[in-house]
């Protein structure tokens, strides 16, 4: 898609900032992520865009949440974003899909929503397991969304909440889907 605003700094610069104000080494966060010494390296040195969930591991082993992490350092009182802003500045994780974190100049907030889109063929099979609540919208499309040991099938229009420390993953059905996934 695109590549993220120039005026802005990447997530891995904050990772690494936050980790080295802490003194902490790599291999402390790795542990207390859950991933490995080399994923966090290249995270930090913005060679890859980890998956929410591993952001949300990350966040929580510097004692912080994903919203700082995904943040630009201003205090405002409200942010617009453009359809057009949000789809030229979407990420590519290694899992497959792409993502836009709304509000990122909003200073610490209290949730953290996000555009997602998953193509057919290109999302990896997975679940993850995190901290926190999760509310999914379908803007357009359809996909599987595996929460526990159940399947759901959310079509436009449909939502879903759940709590994430279930196992859950996203597959979609149909060629592309679009939908806000809002992180508390």
């Amino acid at each position: 898609m695109a590549t993220e605003e120039s005026n802005t700094m990447n997530i891995g610069d904050r990772i690494r900032i936050l980790r080295t104000n802490q003194k902490r080494t790599l291999q402390e966060v790795a542990d207390g992520s859950e991933l490995s010494k080399s994923m966090i390296s290249k995270i930090e040195n913005n060679k890859t865009v980890p998956s929410v969930a591993a952001l949300i591991k990350i966040a929580h082993t510097l004692g912080t949440n994903i919203s700082s992490l995904l943040e630009t350092e201003a205090f405002l009182n409200a942010i617009i974003t453009t359809k057009q802003k949000a789809e030229d500045n979407l990420r590519q994780t290694e899992k497959g899909y792409f993502f836009y974190p709304f509000g990122q100049e909003y200073h610490q907030k209290k949730m953290q929503p996000m555009l997602f889109v998953a193509r057919k063929g290109e999302v990896k099979p997975h679940l993850l397991q995190h901290e926190g609540e999760e509310f999914i919208y379908i803007i357009s499309g359809e996909m599987k969304m595996t929460v526990g040991e159940i399947d759901y099938h959310l079509k436009t229009g449909d939502s879903l909440y759940f709590n994430c420390l279930q196992k859950h993953g996203i597959m979609p059905i149909s060629d592309e889907v679009h939908y806000l996934d809002i992180f508390v």
